[in-house]
């Protein structure tokens, strides 16, 4: 048994019995089992769980420290396949290595990796998650480097959270910059394309943000239509049924700017329309056969919906450490929708979205009564929270048919 596996069976032994056994929830699956023949997930998809989560350190810390409620929560919670995100802060070689060895832990479980890309120039507009690569010319290695190391192995590509809901166009930024932007991206589609089984998504924001016409503008200038299609939600809060209504308005409203002459983004209908009106402007205006792009929504931490601040603050930043959330939809590529590639959990449930002030002064986040940690920082108060308030409730991992 190798050592993290050991580490899975010690922590949750005395919290979970029996049940950790069966960890990763389809790794004795015939190679291949359930998969998609095409580059997207597909129904009986295995995503790649890690043995060695944060999750599963915070379940042994747990339990060394008398807490088997929570120790057994995080057992739960690290069960579960959670992307892993590459920001940059290796070198192209660096990275490729890092890629191939999450390629062959993948491989060895028989599972699919869900990595997000995440150092594109001025990313996160220099807020809390500031930093990326310093020019295109190194992005670009930097994204050649990361195929390389993907080589021929199916993979789930993030693209770039933020990378144009939030470009420099939305957040004072120059028309130059935000040319480069869309050309960063473009180059990116065009290499992560040329791994066979990579399904790269773009970043379309949430439907809480953006117009429907406003993101598809922009996917299709970002290339949507050279990758698998674009991706919601990512580190922030909106519910699932909102994300699917506004994810297919965006696809649709792809393909009528792509094939309508004269077409602009403020034609479709958006997300803010009632939705009777806005169907009923699709269907007048793109064809029941349309090819459309597919899209995939982060559910890591939507079980409870949107935060509505109770206290009045100079900036809520709602979507920033909201308290009260809680860990949503399990990841799973069945999902019933025919767009809907999966649900993932792409930000990682217990990682800090930075320290959040909420436009008040001292440095502390009023809703704590202290400062919360850095962006991507681990939060253990955070994971236990988002597990106690999971919807539907946190359950273990396991195989269709087995005994949670």
């Amino acid at each position: 048994m190798s050592r993290p596996r050991r580490r899975i069976a010690a922590a949750s032994a005395a919290v979970a019995a029996a049940a950790v056994c069966c960890l990763p929830a389809t790794a004795s699956a015939a190679p291949g089992a359930g998969q998609a023949t095409g580059r997207a997930p597909g129904p009986g998809t295995s995503f790649y769980v890690d043995l060695d989560s944060k999750a599963l350190h915070q379940a042994a810390a747990d339990l060394r420290a008398g807490d088997p409620r929570n120790a057994l929560a995080m057992a739960k919670l690290g069960s579960y396949p959670v992307a892993r995100w590459f920001n940059g802060t290796a070198t192209p070689q660096e990275t490729t290595a890092a890629m191939a060895r999450l390629q062959s832990e993948a491989a060895r479980q028989r599972q699919t990796p869900v990595v997000v890309a995440y150092n594109v120039p001025g990313r996160d507009c220099s807020q809390y998650s500031a930093g990326g690569a310093s020019n295109s010319t190194e992005y670009a290695a930097w994204v050649d480097g990361l195929a390389r190391g993907i080589g021929d192995r199916r993979t789930v590509v993030i693209l770039e959270p933020d990378g144009l809901a939030l470009s420099p166009a939305y957040c004072g930024g120059t028309a130059q910059q935000q040319a480069d932007r869309l050309a960063e991206i473009n180059g990116a589609v065009d290499r992560l394309a040329r791994q066979p089984r990579a399904a790269v998504y773009l970043d379309a924001g949430h439907s809480a943000w953006q117009s429907t016409g406003t993101m598809a503008d922009l996917l299709v200038r970002g290339g949507v239509e050279r990758a698998q299609g674009f991706f919601l939600n990512v580190s922030n809060y909106q519910r699932d049924a909102d994300l699917v209504r506004y994810g297919t308005q965006i696809a649709k409203c792809t393909w009528y700017l792509t094939h309508t002459p004269g077409a602009v983004a403020d034609d479709c209908a958006n997300q803010y329309w009632p939705q009777a009106d806005a169907d009923s402007w699709y269907t007048a205006h793109v064809p029941a056969d349309a090819k459309l792009p597919h899209f995939v929504v982060d559910s890591s931490r939507n079980g409870q919906g949107p935060w509505a601040p109770t206290a009045t603050y100079p900036d809520p930043q709602t979507w920033c450490n909201p308290p009260g959330r809680g860990l949503g939809t399990r990841p799973t590529a069945d999902t019933g929708t025919p767009l809907l590639d999966a649900f993932l959990w792409v930000k990682v449930p217990g990682e800090s979205d930075g320290s959040c002030t909420r436009g008040t002064t001292g440095g502390t986040d009023p809703e704590y009564g202290a400062a919360d940690p850095a962006a991507g920082a681990w939060w253990p108060a955070q994971a236990h929270a988002l597990a106690a308030a999971a919807s539907p409730a946190l359950t273990f991992n396991l195989p269709a048919g087995t005994h949670r």
